[in-house]
């Protein structure tokens, strides 16, 4: 299959995973979870308005004005995104059922479920427009982050809900269906196979490193640096460990020599061997 059939395809089913989390959970429990999807929760309870229809509604002037800003190269994934998943929240809501009617439930799966659709919308190279245009807009204007952008604009949205809807914790509910589909998103984009990377200072490198490599089997890196107050050169090592293997190699190091300086550091995703196959 080639690159680009298979990033449509990943798009298409994130996009419909993503519907299905709307209609089953959010879109009939009143929870506007950011984004144009929660604003056309708002107009579908308050006017009846498809809420597929009222997200291209908004979305389309918002690619407009996205193309302006940022030029054409913006992505036609974008505009497919965005269609494919106003469509399918359409077309399947007559035959979505609605598993609970219960709030918490409801934010918790179906903030799961977006992520998880979201997840794979975002780890095909695609996205479904909403607030991610109008956030590029605001990072290109004014210099804020896409991240601070991003979670100004879902915030004012889920407030606009709560508003219209005259409760304050139907918009807490949302703040907590948003929180668990950014780290859902997260984790699909990342993967689960998550690692601890060891950027070790000592006297004793060429030690430490046999040690890693006959006791935990792992690769080690040497690297060259200076001290900042000594002026000194010294040797560095490197090395990434799953996460059982983080006691291990702390005891590994602290037997070898129980004065070295190490930092460990997150490592969300390891590609080669003895990690996940490039």
């Amino acid at each position: 299959m080639s690159t680009w059939l298979k990033n449509y395809a990943g798009i298409t089913l994130g996009t419909v995973v993503t519907a299905t989390a709307l209609n089953m959970f959010l879109i009939p429990n009143k929870i506007a979870a950011g984004g144009t999807s929660g604003l056309a929760t708002v107009f579908h309870h308050l006017w009846g308005w498809p809420v597929g229809v009222a997200m291209l509604g908004m979305d389309f002037p918002l690619f407009i004005g996205s193309v302006k800003v940022l030029g054409a190269g913006f992505g036609i994934n974008t505009l497919f995104g965005s269609v494919v998943l106003s469509l399918s929240i359409d077309l399947l809501a007559p035959y979505t059922p609605v598993l609970t009617h219960d709030i918490l439930l409801s934010t918790l799966y179906g903030g799961v479920l977006s992520g998880v659709g979201m997840g794979l919308v975002f780890r095909f190279r695609g996205t479904t427009a909403g607030t991610d245009m109008a956030a590029a807009v605001v990072n290109k204007l004014f210099g804020v982050s896409l991240g601070r952008a991003l979670l100004g604009i879902d915030c004012f949205v889920i407030a606009i809900a709560g508003f219209a809807f005259g409760s304050a914790e139907l918009s807490l509910y949302a703040l907590i269906s948003l929180f668990v589909t950014t780290q859902i998103i997260d984790l699909i984009q990342e993967g689960p196979n998550s690692a601890k990377a060891f950027l070790i200072m000592s006297d004793r490198t060429a030690e430490i490193a046999q040690a890693i490599m006959a006791e935990l089997g792992r690769g080690v890196t040497f690297l060259f640096g200076r001290g900042g107050y000594s002026g000194k050169e010294r040797e560095m090592l490197v090395c990434v460990v799953s996460k059982k293997e983080v006691q291990a190699m702390k005891d590994l190091i602290s037997k070898t020599d129980d004065k070295a300086f190490v930092i460990v550091a997150d490592a969300h995703e390891v590609l080669g061997e003895g990690f996940t196959r490039i």
